[in-house]
């Protein structure tokens, strides 16, 4: 009884499923045979509810009927309309979706494992990494050569204040992009150097442009001097008339600013310039090369104190020894240094002063003063120390000088040094690097009697260092410092560039396996302290960038060798520039 009721039940749900597809078929045909095919089917349902005990034979009957349906069924009118239009339509779709330059590229150009591999997959998406930097390295280069300054622009001096103002905030702007496209490269590198093979053939990555080539421009290129441009005047002296230089204040570095001022003295008033003896200023012969002063003038300019010596058989009287100043002592010299003088075999004169003047509030003069108030008819003259004069300052400080040459300066290191120099260079920094005159000893008191002050604690001074290591994209920086080891250590320890820190490099000491400082070695010169003095400073006005201390005269003439030989950078800078120390103590 229960089997005939569900079996009653299976039989009601079977019929409720065949109505709901036939609900669900598409309209009839219109022709009487698929009427009857359809209707067929339905039959063959029944057939099969009627025989559930024999499902071979129903299976059988099910086969039969539909292999006895015609192709021609299938693939009527309707139906080929129908296929007409899915299957253009399908291949347009195909066509637009699908990257097939992409493919074909792929598939052409570079032989990888099947992309079902993790390492056909890690391929393709390095590779893809590659060309995505690529077009942003592009990018970035496009960029980076729009900021770069107009060529026809460039040489107008007088451009207005806003334009001056904006140049930081451009430079920087240069800076960070390039930066951004030396990482890209870096990123590159890495990404490619899995690929490379030695005899396989890999995409071209090298980098598009030639952005590190300086006609493009740098944040730290070279500074323009315009030597064309410069204001001369030619010092063609008469050959009987000299005159004395007289240097005592300050230094080695002082004595050389006087000696150079005291050069445009002579050409004012035509007279050959007296370099001092070694018995009352510094052996200048040891640290300059004299003699190419001469050279670059083509004519007797300069003689040493021992040349005119030699010409007055022993017997040099100055004349007339004309002060510069008069306040607070005449001329600048004190008894110590006439008795120095007297003791070399000078003897001379009453010093007499050509004007009121003081060292502390110094008249701007004009070269028209000079040659009224020192011109004379004697055969030697002396004048005072004029390292404070303010004589046309602005022509006598412009690259090159204000007298006519045929060279790049006038005053510069010997041959011997600069030969050291380069050979120091050359074993130690390289090529690109940063040197930094870093004054500490007796700085202290000096600077904080100045307005601002120009002393800066150690952890300040790092942050300005690296700030211009990170723009000069430098290696090194050579350390030129009278500092405390206890303040250089703490300095280098917090010069870091890109989480590297920086060496700063000093001259070491004396040492037979290393041969940079020979020739000073061969020739006697060695451990003397204005020659290593001058070492320093050449080795700083060959860098890159230079970073100097604002008050010293060390540095002053770091900047004009600089100027003169054209290697002044735009990045060049006094050290913190701009900024007070944030910590100053009190005075006493």
């Amino acid at each position: 009884m229960n089997r005939l009721s569900s079996s009653s039940e299976d039989d009601d749900d079977r019929q409720n499923l065949i109505d709901q597809n036939d609900r669900k078929l598409p309209t009839p045909r219109s022709t009487a045979a698929a009427a009857a095919a359809a209707f067929h089917i339905a039959d063959d349902y029944d057939d099969i509810d009627s025989n559930s005990n024999n499902r071979s034979y129903n299976h059988h009957q099910l086969r039969r009927r539909f292999t006895s349906l015609k192709l021609g069924d299938l693939f009527n009118k309707r139906s080929f309309v129908v296929l007409a239009i899915f299957v253009p339509t399908f291949v347009i779709i195909l066509f637009f979706v699908t990257d097939i330059k992409a493919l074909l590229f792929t598939a052409g150009n570079f032989s990888s494992p099947p992309y079902d591999s993790a390492s056909g997959k890690l391929r393709e998406s390095e590779l893809r990494a590659l060309y995505l930097l690529k077009q942003q390295q592009v990018s970035l280069f496009n960029l980076w050569k729009q900021t770069l300054p107009n060529p026809t622009n460039s040489t107008n001096s007088t451009s207005n204040h806003s334009d001056s103002a904006q140049i930081p905030l451009l430079d920087d702007l240069k800076s960070a992009v390039l930066r951004q496209i030396s990482i890209n490269r870096d990123i590159q590198q890495v990404l490619l150097s899995p690929h490379r093979t030695g005899n396989s053939t890999e995409p071209d990555f090298r980098d598009f442009g030639d952005f590190e080539n300086p006609s493009l421009g740098d944040r730290c290129r070279t500074v323009d001097q315009q030597f064309s441009q410069r204001r001369t005047i030619e010092w063609k002296p008469n050959s009987n008339k000299y005159l004395f230089a007289i240097c005592v204040s300050g230094q080695m570095s002082n004595h050389l600013i006087c000696l150079e001022k005291h050069m445009f003295f002579a050409a004012l008033l035509n007279r050959v310039l007296v370099i001092p003896s070694h018995k009352v200023d510094y052996q200048f012969s040891r640290v300059l090369d004299i003699e190419h002063i001469n050279k670059c003038l083509g004519r007797t300019v300069v003689v040493t104190f021992e040349e005119l010596a030699e010409k007055k058989k022993n017997h040099i009287h100055i004349d007339k020894f004309i002060c510069y100043f008069s306040h607070p002592t005449p001329c600048y010299v004190d008894n110590e240094h006439v008795k120095k003088l007297k003791g070399a075999g000078v003897s001379m004169n009453k010093l007499e002063s050509a004007w009121v003047e003081d060292v502390k509030k110094p008249t701007k003069r004009t070269v028209q003063d000079v040659q009224s108030k020192f011109s004379s008819n004697d055969d030697v003259i002396a004048i005072g120390d004029v390292f404070f004069a303010d004589l046309e300052q602005e022509w006598v400080m412009q690259p090159g000088g204000p007298l006519a040459h045929k060279c790049k300066t006038l005053i510069e290191p010997s041959r011997l040094i600069m030969l050291t120099a380069q050979r120091f260079i050359q074993t130690f920094l390289g090529k690109s690097f940063v040197a930094l005159h870093f004054r500490r000893h007796g700085f202290l008191k000096f600077c904080n009697n100045k307005q601002p002050s120009c002393f800066y604690p150690i952890p300040q001074a790092a942050d300005c260092i690296t700030q211009v290591a990170q723009r000069a994209n430098a290696a090194v920086i050579y350390l030129s410092t009278d500092a405390a080891e206890s303040e250089t250590g703490l300095l280098q320890s917090l010069v870091v560039v890109n989480g590297k820190t920086v060496p700063l490099v000093k001259r070491p000491a004396r040492n037979s396996a290393e041969k940079w400082d020979a020739l000073l070695y061969r020739h006697g010169i060695e451990g003397d302290a204005q020659v290593e003095a001058m070492l320093d400073k050449t080795i700083c006005a060959m860098s890159s960038v230079f970073i100097g201390a604002s008050g010293s005269t060390f540095t002053e003439d770091i900047l004009r060798l600089r100027k003169d030989w054209g290697s002044a950078s735009l990045c060049d800078e006094y050290l913190c520039q701009g900024e007070d120390p944030n910590f100053i103590a009190e005075n006493e």
